[in-house]
């Protein structure tokens, strides 16, 4: 399995000839497309999904698919025979990789602000994209899709997160939130020069890629 970060929190995903796109939204790289078969959006939130840019994909490429809660399905109407609405519990397969479903709800930002649905993907048993959320992988997996600062966040939490998820190595997303300098500070402290997390941080720049064992 190879991973590519394309910015924010779009990761592609490529195994055994399957092309996966995670949360290709308005801070990502619109080249994660290219060559995709699935597109999977962990929620609606700007950052994670942009419509004009998913129809534009859609359009290019009649084969391209599209797995995503109910909320960011309801905002491709037009286009349904080609979503999947998928939730909690839920498992499916993109060729070779398998993907089960974990979650239910976006972390909240304020009492105030109203939460919404958010979805996260375990990969294959091993690579787990959590989205705007602390949810759980059902167990401890190899690599971890880290949302290293957000709004809805603080530092221990995250340094916590990661103890409590137990997986072998995180790879930080959802960076566009931070400064250079900002970022520079939180992966120090989720590395090794932090509290410690028991797990490799292994840092992404945009377009570089990862192959998991």
């Amino acid at each position: 399995m190879r991973i590519t970060k394309f910015g924010h929190a779009c990761v592609r995903i490529e195994h055994a000839g399957t092309t996966v796109v995670v949360d290709p939204g308005a801070f990502s790289d619109s080249s994660a497309f290219a060559g995709a078969d699935a597109v999977l959006i962990t929620h609606e939130h700007f950052d994670h999904f942009e419509e004009s840019r998913l129809r534009a994909a859609l359009e290019a490429d009649p084969e391209l698919r599209v797995w995503t809660n109910t909320a960011v399905a309801a905002q491709l109407d037009g286009v349904a025979q080609r979503v999947t609405v998928v939730g909690e519990g839920d498992a499916f397969e993109l060729g070779a990789l398998g993907v089960s479903v974990h979650g239910e709800w976006h972390a909240e930002i304020h009492p105030d602000i109203p939460r919404v649905r958010n979805t996260g993907f375990l990969f294959d048993g091993r690579l787990f994209h959590p989205g705007d959320s602390f949810t759980l992988p059902p167990h401890a997996v190899d690599t971890l899709l880290l949302p290293i600062a957000a709004p809805w966040s603080k530092a221990a939490e995250v340094v916590d997160y990661v103890r409590e998820a137990g997986p072998r190595r995180a790879v930080p997303v959802h960076e566009a939130v931070l400064s250079p300098l900002g970022f520079a500070v939180q992966t120090r402290l989720v590395g090794p020069e932090g509290p410690g997390t028991g797990a490799e941080l292994t840092v992404l720049g945009e377009g570089e890629s990862l192959e998991l064992g």
